[in-house]
């Protein structure tokens, strides 16, 4: 069974995120190595995915009220407070099926949690569609709240949350 380990990205990590990155362009956003560097310091949560030592995903996700001009953030933001919003997910092809994805999302959960924080919301393309996006975050109880248009009305995206426990 091959040891996946989740960790805190370092820099050194970032032209392979970058690489990463750049082959799922169609279900993400370009990025660079500045817009990293930019998206970096304003995460809350940055971490890499290791399969037996070899990079295999990355995730990183802002809390509310950070200074972060995106569409999707803001549209979350306008509605709730206490959350984490997902900007992105990707996972190695040469990890498919390795639940990369789900360890990553486990991860996330648990450090919402400790820090009591109430939401995790995200989007996923629907027009045009990513049905494997949409059928994981079902897997994990994540619900609809709304939907938008972007890129000048070329991409709709379905906005999703899911509701952590209330501290006790």
């Amino acid at each position: 069974m091959s040891e996946v380990v989740i960790r805190n990205v370092q820099q050194h990590d970032f032209a392979r995120i970058v690489q990463l990155n750049q082959t799922e362009v169609q279900h993400t956003s370009s990025m660079d190595i500045e817009r990293l560097r930019h998206l970096d310091l304003l995460a809350a949560y940055h971490r890499v995915a290791l399969v037996d030592g070899q990079f295999a995903g990355f995730m990183f996700a802002m809390r509310d009220g950070t200074n972060y001009v995106n569409d999707n953030f803001n549209w979350f933001a306008e509605r709730l407070t206490n959350f984490l919003y997902i900007d992105r997910i990707v996972v190695s092809a040469q990890f498919a099926g390795r639940k990369i994805g789900s360890a990553l999302y486990q991860d996330l959960i648990a450090f919402a949690t400790q820090l009591e924080i109430r939401h995790i919301v995200c989007e996923y393309n629907v027009e045009p569609p990513n049905v494997p996006s949409q059928t994981f975050h079902a897997k994990f109880g994540f619900q609809e709240m709304g939907s938008q248009w972007l890129n000048g009305n070329t991409k709709r995206v379905s906005l999703q949350m899911l509701n952590l426990p209330a501290p006790q």
